[in-house]
C-alpha cells in the first residue's frame, strides 16, 4: 500500500455533507483527504434538515456546532403530530427539555447549505478540488481507479464513495443494484417567514398525516423561513432529483380539504422542487479492496426519521476513529467501518421504509388506532437506540 509522509493518500468522490463530513474528521484524526466534486461551486440544493442530538453531538465534537446555530433553529416541540382535515393534535414531545436531558445535546433544524457550511469551515480549502466529474470508477485488483473527464487518473491509498444516491463509486464496488419505485413522490417548499402563519413560525417540528399524504414543516435559516416537505402519491414523469421542480398548483392539489391554515402556509411557497422516493434494499455489503461507501451512496433511506445527513455524519465518525487504530492496515480499517456501521444503518432504512405506510393510513379503525397510539407515545425516548448512539463508544466497544 503506498503512502505519503502523512499516512495514506484518500480520496472522497463527492463533496456534499458526507463528503465534507468525512473529510472533516479525518482531519481531526490527523489524516488529509482531497475532495472531488463535480460542481463548479460547492452549494446544497434542496432546504431543510433536522439535526437531532445524535449528530449534533458530533458537531460539536468536530468543533463546528458553533458556526452551525448560528443560522440553525433550536427545536423547542418535536414529533407533533396533527389530523389532516382540522389540525387537531395527535401528540407532541417537548425537545426543548427531553433532548438534553436524555442525550446531553439539542434538535436544531437548518438549511441543508447551513449544516454544509459549518462542515467546510472544518476542511481546508486546498483539500477540495470543484468541476471534477468523475467518468469512471474501475478496479485494478485491489486498487481503485478514479478517472476524470479533464484527464485527470487518481489512484488513492483509500476511495471513499460519497457521491449520493446515484454513486458512481456504489456500481464499481458492489455492481449494479436494482431500485424500486416507492409509489411515493416527495415536494419541497420554502415559505417566507413574514408570510407564514403563526403555527408555522414556532420553533416546531409539525407533521400533517393524512390518507396517501402527510406534510413536515419547520423553521429554517435563522427563522427567516418555514421549510415544507410533503409526501405524496407518484404521479407519472417523477424522478429522482434533487432539480426537478412542480407548480404550486400541483402541490396545492394534493392538499385540496386539507385544514384551511395548512392551504393557507402552502400558498404562500416558493416554487417547489419534487423528486420520486425509490426503495433500495440495504445492501450485504459496501467494501471492495481499497474502497468503501458512505451515506446516502452506502444506505439511502427515506427521510421519515429525518436521519439521513446525521447517518453520513456517523459514518465520516466511525471511519475516521476506525482508520485512526489501524492506520498500517487501511483496508483492514475500512472493514471495521463497514462491520460497525452496515446493521444499524440497515435497521434505520427498515424504519423509515415502514413509516410510510403508518403516516398515510386512510380514514379509519386502523387510522383510529395509530392515532390513539401516538397519543400515548414518547418518541423520544423509544427511540433512544437512535439518539444516544456514540461513535467512539460503538468503535471501543468492538475491539
Amino acid at each position: 500500500m503506498m503512502r505519503t509522509e502523512e499516512g495514506p493518500k484518500i480520496a472522497i468522490l463527492g463533496g456534499g455533507i458526507g463528503g465534507l463530513a468525512a473529510a472533516a474528521f479525518l482531519r481531526d484524526k490527523g489524516f488529509p483527504s482531497d475532495v472531488y466534486e463535480q460542481a463548479a461551486a460547492l452549494t446544497e440544493v434542496g432546504a431543510g434538515l433536522v439535526i437531532a442530538p445524535n449528530a449534533a453531538r458530533l458537531l460539536r465534537r468536530l468543533g463546528v456546532l458553533e458556526r452551525f446555530v448560528e443560522r440553525a433553529v433550536r427545536m423547542e416541540i418535536g414529533w407533533e403530530f396533527r389530523r389532516w382535515e382540522n389540525g387537531a393534535v395527535l401528540s407532541a414531545e417537548n425537545l426543548q427539555e427531553g433532548c438534553i436531558r436524555l442525550y446531553g445535546e439539542h434538535t436544531y433544524a437548518a438549511h441543508r447549505a447551513d449544516l454544509l457550511g459549518a462542515l467546510r469551515s472544518a476542511v481546508p480549502e486546498h483539500s477540495i478540488h470543484l468541476g471534477k466529474r468523475c467518468v469512471s470508477v474501475e478496479f485494478e485488483g485491489d486498487q481503485a481507479v478514479l478517472r476524470f473527464e479533464d484527464g485527470e487518473t487518481v489512484r488513492p491509498d483509500i476511495l471513499i464513495g460519497a457521491d449520493g444516491v446515484h454513486s458512481r463509486v456504489r456500481g464499481a464496488v458492489v455492481g449494479p443494484t436494482e431500485a424500486r419505485e416507492s409509489g411515493i413522490c416527495a415536494f419541497r417548499a420554502l415559505v417566507p417567514a413574514e408570510k407564514a402563519p403563526d403555527f408555522a413560525r414556532r420553533r416546531a417540528q409539525t407533521l400533517w398525516i393524512g390518507p396517501d399524504h402527510h406534510l413536515v414543516h419547520y423553521p429554517v435559516s435563522g427563522e427567516e423561513y418555514v421549510n415544507l416537505v410533503a409526501f405524496t402519491p407518484a404521479g407519472a414523469g417523477s424522478v429522482e432529483s434533487w432539480t426537478a421542480t412542480a407548480t404550486l398548483g400541483e402541490l396545492l392539489d394534493e392538499f385540496a380539504g386539507w385544514d384551511p391554515r395548512l392551504v393557507k402556509l402552502i400558498r404562500s411557497a416558493d416554487t417547489p422542487g419534487r423528486w420520486s422516493l425509490l426503495d433500495r434494499e440495504p445492501l450485504d455489503h459496501w467494501n471492495r479492496g481499497n474502497a468503501t461507501l458512505l451515506g446516502d451512496a452506502a444506505h439511502p433511506m427515506f427521510p421519515f426519521f429525518a436521519q439521513g445527513a446525521a447517518q453520513a455524519i456517523e459514518d465520516s465518525a466511525v471511519l475516521a476513529l476506525c482508520l485512526a487504530e489501524d492506520p498500517d492496515d487501511p483496508i483492514a480499517a475500512l472493514g471495521r467501518y463497514e462491520g460497525l456501521r452496515r446493521h444499524r444503518t440497515a435497521r434505520l432504512q427498515e424504519v423509515s421504509h415502514g413509516r410510510s405506510h403508518i403516516n398515510h393510513l386512510p380514514d379509519g379503525p386502523e387510522q383510529q388506532a395509530r392515532d390513539l397510539a401516538y397519543s400515548r407515545a414518547d418518541p423520544l425516548t423509544a427511540n433512544g437506540w437512535i439518539y444516544e448512539y456514540d461513535p467512539e463508544v460503538a468503535v471501543s466497544a468492538s475491539v
